[in-house]
């Protein structure tokens, strides 16, 4: 089916617009970012995702709620224009954060010398904000977009996506493309054109109690057994390749005097290419133990699988790039090593990730993001939403379905 010809919106008619409605922008994320949303308290996310509703709704959507089972649960939104067969693009966006309730009790919003800081507002509310206001921008100055948008948000992306993910990966087989709204990276805003896949493995060393001091020899230490399955973990390490192991956590033993017999390590996994994913997960489940007396259990897997550059994802971020210089907009593609729900699409679809604010400190107290970049990035993602599909040789086939998800 040939889309639909929109005209083309020009960069003053889009900039004058969104100067416009600069400060309705700020006076939303600013109402998002006081709505507290840990991943963990489902809910936490009733009040921000009615918020969202009623956001969509405005600008002609219909929307629809997807239920979690231990989560605050989801939005799907459909654009209320769209026509039969047209061709689909997939917006995805994430609720809530990694900070605790009552974080705002000392960590507050405030707004000094052109930046806004608050817990959230980074990552990824203010991603959000332009997500919206983007759509709104396309539809108030040409009333149609060629490719209709479709809407995911989701409250559990900073614990894994485990829930939203079968979502995510049905939508991604369907549509054309997917933006993705985390924060840009790094002080100029690079957007994420290919992300390490992310895994997490549990060891657990079993060994055998015994007296420490009176019968040492009649017992196996679980933690002597971890101290080298340890520094085998650490020499799976390839920089060069892109890979990454972490042991980040190690606890075991009872007491000082009695031999170890239990201990465990959680390790962090990164991975840039998938085709080195099923030899490094089978090294670490090949570990084997050599204290005698102990023996390795091994847990986990890489859940996201890498977010590779792909002909499909280079095309959209030529795209992009073509958008920016238009709008006078400098930007460049990078890679990330922590994961998002752009893992997942770029299975399946040409994926653009980094698409939300300007700012720094993710995950940190520091998080904040540069008021004008608002502007900015809302004009840009509203030029990729005017863009025509994807190239065939760009769409990548069906990918094998994954069972949950890791962050």
């Amino acid at each position: 089916m040939t889309p639909l010809q929109i005209p083309a919106i020009t960069k003053r008619q889009l900039l004058d617009y969104l100067h416009c409605r600069q400060g309705d922008m700020q006076s939303l994320l600013e109402t998002l970012v006081q709505i507290e949303t840990p991943s963990t308290v489902a809910a936490s996310q009733a009040p921000i995702l009615a918020v969202l509703r009623r956001e969509l709704q405005r600008r002609q959507f219909r929307v629809r709620s997807l239920s979690g089972r231990k989560t605050g649960g989801h939005l799907f939104a459909m654009a209320d224009h769209r026509r039969p067969r047209q061709s689909t693009q997939l917006l995805v966006g994430h609720c809530d954060t990694v900070w605790p309730l009552d974080t705002l009790s000392h960590i507050p919003l405030k707004v000094s010398e052109g930046k806004l800081y608050g817990p959230g507002s980074y990552d990824m509310k203010a991603g959000l904000v332009i997500l919206l206001f983007a759509v709104e921008a396309v539809l108030a100055l040409r009333g149609e977009l060629a490719i209709a948008p479709a809407v995911l948000i989701n409250s559990d992306e900073e614990i894994g996506s485990g829930e939203s993910g079968r979502h995510i990966r049905r939508l991604a087989q369907v549509c054309d493309r997917a933006l993705v709204f985390e924060p840009s990276l790094g002080p100029r805003g690079h957007l994420k054109t290919a992300r390490k896949g992310v895994g997490s493995f549990i060891v657990t060393v079993i060994g055998q109690a015994a007296h420490a001091g009176l019968e040492p020899e009649k017992g196996a230490s679980a933690i002597l057994e971890l101290s080298h399955v340890i520094q085998q973990l650490f020499a799976l390490n390839d920089p060069d390749r892109g890979i990454t192991v972490n042991v980040g956590t190690i606890d075991g033993g009872i007491r000082p005097n009695v031999v170890a017999p239990k201990s465990r390590a959680v390790v962090d996994v990164r991975v840039l290419r998938q085709a080195d994913v099923p030899p490094l997960e089978a090294a670490i489940r090949g570990l084997q133990p050599i204290t005698p007396g102990t023996r390795l259990e091994i847990t986990g897997r890489i859940g996201r699988p890498p977010m590779e550059k792909t002909p499909g994802n280079q095309q959209l971020w030529q795209i992009a790039q073509a958008a920016a210089a238009e709008l006078g907009i400098a930007i460049d593609q990078e890679t990330a090593g922590g994961g998002s729900d752009g893992n997942t699409t770029s299975l399946y679809a040409p994926t653009l990730d980094g698409l939300g604010a300007i700012g720094d400190g993710a995950h940190a107290p520091s998080e904040f993001i540069y008021l004008d970049s608002l502007i900015e990035r809302t004009a840009l993602v509203s030029k990729l939403l005017l863009a025509p599909p994807i190239k065939a040789e760009g769409r990548r086939q069906k990918a094998e379905d994954r069972d949950g998800e890791g962050k």
